[in-house]
């Protein structure tokens, strides 16, 4: 007999995770998820280009945590609870195999973010779970002792304990209904956003890649580095969505118009590939500068950091000037790009802000101002970058949200 009610607000992946889990441990838990969209886990669907970055390999909490500019302090010891090695346990229980690529993301071995959510759809059937699409939750109050929600179009129903999983949002009237229970909002602003340049200098050169890259930005200490990915717009890839995600509040401050620093030849500095530009210009001195083989920049881009530095392609090595070489290291290691306004993919959209940590009981994931209701996911002011933390966080929280219901 199922005894008691559960309602999970928010299908996907804290809220499947929370609800599938909470009627696994506890039998007599009669769980329902309403989700509002036609489809559930619909952000787990087109994760990592539609194979789903589930996790990180990092096995330790403490180094794992650091990968989250909101949530660091707080998710060192949830963690402790349930970390990326438990979640990879987890699937592999369920007969799904997780595979480590070189950068530490972990994706299904099928490639296949249906593989997941074919998964968890399949335990939500295994325990009973009823799943409401197109279901809109308007409003949750409290009455004795339960939470009554009131539905769009249908008649309000009343539980004994209710998960808040809707995820993030950029407009500050979403989480308007959960301010009326008692909880105050951090301001939600983006996460993982690229750099748009105010002069379109590369937008011809669409889909280049360099590998080894440092994304600075000028006047503050934010700095990352990884890959960067040349798009219409401007600057993308690993080194700009790290930068974005820690700079997230510093950059809504400014509107998104801001200078930043690009070393395409990280680690190596200006003096050093000075030194090894002249060195080229010895030894290769009847060749055209556009050929060298040196640097692992593609050939496109390696022009257009000649013209940059007003020197013609078919220029021999030995007639490069001082000057010249000098503009070329600069280009090379200390390039500055005036951002202009940024873009952010609609589908894997990161939010900074919401429900502030100071106002759960982190170790539960239950509200400290309210008693039965708890949080999980991005509805919580946490968010790591870019590599399957933000996944993470949403199957901790809401393992720890079902253990403690």
């Amino acid at each position: 007999m199922k005894t008691k009610k559960l309602a999970i607000i928010g299908g996907g992946a804290a809220g499947f995770f929370a609800g599938v889990n909470a009627a696994r441990l506890h039998p007599d838990l009669d769980v329902t998820i309403f989700e509002k969209s036609r489809e559930v886990m619909s952000k787990v669907r087109i994760s990592g280009g539609g194979r789903c970055n589930v996790t990180h390999h990092c096995f330790d909490p403490k180094v794992m945590a650091k990968a989250y500019p909101r949530g660091s302090k707080e998710l060192r010891w949830a963690f402790e609870q349930f970390q990326a090695k438990d979640t990879v346990e987890w699937f592999q229980e369920r007969d799904i195999d997780l595979k480590t690529e070189s950068d530490g993301r972990m994706f299904p071995v099928s490639d296949d973010s249906a593989t997941i959510i074919n998964c968890l759809k399949e335990e939500a059937r295994k325990h009973d779970v009823t799943v409401h699409k197109r279901t809109r939750v308007e409003g949750i109050s409290p009455t004795n002792d339960q939470y009554e929600l009131s539905i769009r179009d249908e008649a309000s129903q009343t539980f004994d304990a209710v998960v808040i999983a809707t995820g993030g949002s950029n407009r500050r009237s979403t989480y308007e209904w959960l301010e009326e229970l008692g909880h105050s909002i951090v301001e939600p602003v983006p996460s993982l956003f690229t750099f748009n340049f105010k002069n379109k200098i590369f937008e011809d050169l669409s889909g280049i890649s360099v590998k080894g890259c440092a994304v600075a930005i000028e006047g503050t200490s934010y700095q990352h580095t990884g890959p960067i990915l040349i798009t219409h717009w401007g600057l993308s890839a690993p080194a700009v969505l790290k930068t974005s995600a820690w700079a997230a509040r510093y950059l809504y401050d400014q509107e998104y118009h801001f200078t930043i620093r690009v070393n395409w030849l990280h680690p190596h500095d200006e003096q050093e590939i000075r030194n090894s530009l002249k060195q080229l210009r010895q030894d290769n001195a009847r060749k055209t500068a556009a050929k060298q083989a040196q640097f692992p920049i593609p050939n496109r881009l390696w022009e257009r950091f000649l013209e940059l530095s007003d020197i013609a392609p078919n220029t021999r090595w030995a007639e490069l000037s001082n000057e010249q070489i000098h503009n070329l290291a600069q280009q090379l290691t200390n390039a500055h790009y005036e951002i202009e306004g940024k873009t952010t993919y609609k589908e894997e959209f990161v939010t900074s802000g919401g429900i502030p940590l100071s106002e759960v009981n982190m170790g539960t994931m239950e509200s400290k101002k309210c008693p039965n209701l708890y949080f999980a996911g991005e509805v919580l002011n946490i968010d790591g970058i870019t590599g399957g933390y933000n996944f993470q966080s949403a199957w901790t929280t809401g393992w720890i949200a079902a253990q403690n219901i």
